[in-house]
């Protein structure tokens, strides 16, 4: 992306001696607020809880409430212990999205370095929760229904998991990032109101991915607590 990097070149003076790609920087550069805003944001909706709640209280409430609902509508109750997780993921993703929407400023999860990163989270808590639930008989997750068919099914199954987070990594990344390369083309042939049309799409872009993301974590996550066939 071209329209970022005036507000990088500070930052990537920093970064020189690493050696970092600008993409990479700008993934760094704009995460880092995000990570910092978001609990900054969340310690602040929640000093002066009110019985009525109303602004920012308010409408962080509705937000946490969908996702909760979300979670045990998908996973039922057992899945709320991870609601903190799915939370995090679903709200980072999105306001991660919506940022690029903003002039100047270049969204981390164009870069395949945040949504691989997002990913391996996903897949990582997927089968400590397995292995924490289960035991050594999670094993049985990967060997299929049929004991002769064992040794090909858990080569299968294991391909099949690891391919979760290519998935994973690639649809955000390929959406957002997709997203980025057109509106560019759009302001480098009509910088004037001709993008706008693209930008609201671009909002309903952000939300869907983040909701795609969300429901695959939760799909996997909730495999992985039940019992092999």
């Amino acid at each position: 992306m071209t329209h970022p990097i005036l507000f990088l070149q500070f930052f990537r003076q920093l970064l020189a001696p690493l050696h970092i790609s600008t993409a990479c920087a700008a993934a760094i550069a704009y995460t880092c607020p995000i990570t910092f805003l978001l609990p900054i944001l969340s310690f602040l909706s929640t000093t002066a809880l009110k019985s009525f709640p109303g602004g920012l209280q308010n409408f962080l409430l509705i937000i946490i409430a969908a996702i909760e609902n979300m979670v045990v509508e998908t996973m039922g109750e057992h899945g709320r212990p991870f609601f903190p997780l799915i939370a995090t993921l679903a709200i980072f993703i999105l306001v991660s999205n919506l940022i690029g929407l903003v002039p100047g400023f270049f969204p981390p999860t164009a870069n395949i370095n945040t949504t691989a990163a997002c990913a391996v989270v996903v897949f990582v808590t997927t089968h400590v929760v397995g292995v924490k639930e289960h035991g050594v008989k999670y094993i049985k997750h990967f060997m299929g229904p049929i004991v002769w068919l064992a040794p090909m099914m858990f080569f299968i199954e294991v391909i099949g998991h690891f391919s979760r987070v290519i998935s994973l990594t690639l649809r955000l990344f390929g959406n957002m990032n997709g997203h980025e390369l057109v509106l560019m083309i759009f302001f480098g042939l009509a910088p004037f109101l001709v993008p706008l049309p693209m930008m609201m799409m671009g909002v309903l872009v952000s939300f869907i991915q983040a909701f795609v993301f969300m429901l695959l974590a939760m799909i996997y996550i909730q495999g992985s607590l039940e019992h092999a066939h």
